[in-house]
């Protein structure tokens, strides 16, 4: 089986979360670790696999949506439900200050692109935690991929 970026990444936490959890046994670390791997290879193959065709509907079936004005005291989970209401939601990232570790007061959703443009319609300018969100269309990141050296 042939693993692309995305995948591995999932295998290796497995692999690391099953290390873990046999480290609990009175084994060597490298073999609790060896034995998470072995599990993961087992669960590996039960779980269901997307083609790439259906990777890429997926990624053009999101839209990602910035949302400013945010209470310094939301968390994820609020802001997952308040965009839920207004349809499916894939992500939610909240900014923090680097420094500090304090929320900065905005972050982004990832929503169904079905949904994005209501839930835009519905919460900008809506009073959420005694502030006005501000929500739309988030840019293309700076610096992405394709940017030009």
């Amino acid at each position: 089986m042939k693993l692309s970026k995305q995948s591995l990444m999932p295998v290796l936490a497995i692999a690391v979360v099953g290390g873990l959890v046999f480290s609990f046994l009175p084994i060597a670390s490298g073999i609790a670790f060896a034995l998470g791997a072995i599990c993961t290879a087992y669960i590996l193959p039960l779980i269901p696999t997307q083609s790439s065709s259906a990777e890429s509907n997926t990624a053009q079936a999101s839209k990602t949506l910035y949302v400013g004005n945010l209470p310094y005291r939301a968390n994820e989970s609020e802001v997952k439900k308040l965009f839920s209401e207004h349809g499916e939601v894939f992500a939610v990232r909240l900014m923090k200050d680097k420094r500090t570790g304090k929320r900065r007061g905005f972050g982004f959703v990832v929503m169904s692109s079905n949904d994005a443009d209501n839930a835009i319609a519905q919460l900008n300018d809506k009073e959420y935690g005694q502030r006005t969100l501000k929500v739309r269309e988030a840019n293309e990141p700076k610096g992405g991929d394709n940017a030009e050296i």
